[in-house]
């Protein structure tokens, strides 16, 4: 199902407007024509940029708010069809240092979006996970999954209401600003080194474009408490790193013979690869054709029928983790890189 006309008419409220999928997420909808799409960020200055651009558009509305005022979120719910949940502290480092903070960002403030959904008969809700979710080895990552075992169990809240929560887990967007793609890029501008921390390591990759219209993709797919995961491309982090000299040193005014590459050891806490869906997930898993859906591990709770359209199998045989994918060649990588402009946009600060 891919009939994006769903959203036609529809009310549709994005949480962490103002970041990276925030942002895309709102671009790709204005071409449905919403009834309304609601942006709440708790970003001043970033909401206030939002409300410049959109100032327009009648039926795009700013709102400065955060998702742990409970009442705030029951009264910017009101009339509400569709939440995309995208608000979350997600850089890993910090939230080892502030993990209560984690705690009330991420896990009571995706409470206080459930309930607030439930009270207000909200048609769907999607929260956006993350790759860290998968056997994670830092607050943030069990945060999310928190937060994911916080929305499959939603749907056992309902008692007559219709309301579907479903998750969506995805890896790096690449070029975002949590990404290593500007880290490379500012190092290779100074003339290097490019810092690589294991020349191991291998990641899922994917634009902000793709991950925004899977993400809009699962609100029509979903039927309450499913994971879906979205299939990436992999790379390794030394490939990017000497791709990217190739592609961006000469336009620095150096050689890329000249800009070395430099092996500094994983961070504390970072694995070598990325995990998207565990072994024992797979065994509750269907594959689609651009993702696989994991269905929630008690499913007779939830008397949903978990049926799909274009299912290519209706059993996942193993892991989905980054170590155990063929990886993208320099050449593909390379290619990826150039279709998607990705080097320009994080340039001109997109």
């Amino acid at each position: 199902m891919s009939d994006f006309s769903y959203f036609s008419n529809k009310i549709v409220l994005i949480t962490g407007a103002a970041g990276t999928v925030g942002k895309e997420l709102i671009r790709q909808l204005l071409e449905y024509r919403p009834a309304e799409i609601r942006l709440l960020d708790n970003n001043e200055t970033e909401i206030f940029f939002l409300m410049e651009k959109y100032k327009h558009i009648s039926f795009v509305k700013c709102f400065l708010g955060d998702i742990r005022d409970k009442d705030r979120m029951k009264r910017i719910m009101k009339c509400v069809d569709i939440v995309f949940h995208t608000a979350a502290f997600k850089h890993v480092i910090l939230s080892e240092y502030h993990p209560f903070d984690v705690v009330q960002t991420n896990i009571l403030a995706t409470q206080n979006i459930i309930e607030a959904a439930l009270e207000n008969n909200v048609e769907k809700v999607i929260f956006t996970s993350s790759d860290k979710a998968v056997n994670p080895t830092n607050v943030m990552g069990a945060s999310k999954l928190m937060c994911e075992k916080l929305i499959t169990a939603a749907n056992t809240l309902t008692y007559g209401n219709k309301t579907i929560f479903a998750s969506v887990r995805f890896g790096n967007i690449i070029g975002s600003r949590g990404s290593v793609v500007p880290v490379f890029m500012n190092q290779i501008k100074l003339g290097g080194p490019v810092t690589v921390t294991d020349k191991r390591m291998t990641r899922f990759i994917m634009t902000v474009e793709q991950a925004a219209n899977l993400i809009l993709k699962t609100a029509l797919l979903a039927k309450g408490g499913e994971v879906f995961i979205i299939k990436m491309p992999v790379m390794r982090i030394i490939d990017l790193a000497e791709v990217m000299i190739n592609i961006l040193a000469p336009k620095y005014g150096y050689s890329p013979e000249t800009i070395k590459i430099k092996e500094i050891g994983a961070k504390p806490g970072e694995k070598l690869y990325e995990e998207l869906m565990t072994q024992e997930e797979t065994r509750r898993s269907l594959e689609l054709k651009d993702m696989f859906v994991t269905l929630p591990a008690f499913r007779e709770v939830y008397k949903i029928d978990y049926t799909y359209p274009d299912i290519v199998k209706e059993r996942v045989d193993k892991a989905y983790i980054s170590a155990n994918e063929t990886y993208l060649t320099k050449k593909e990588l390379k290619d990826y890189l150039i279709k998607h402009k990705v080097l320009e946009k994080v340039e001109q600060g997109i």
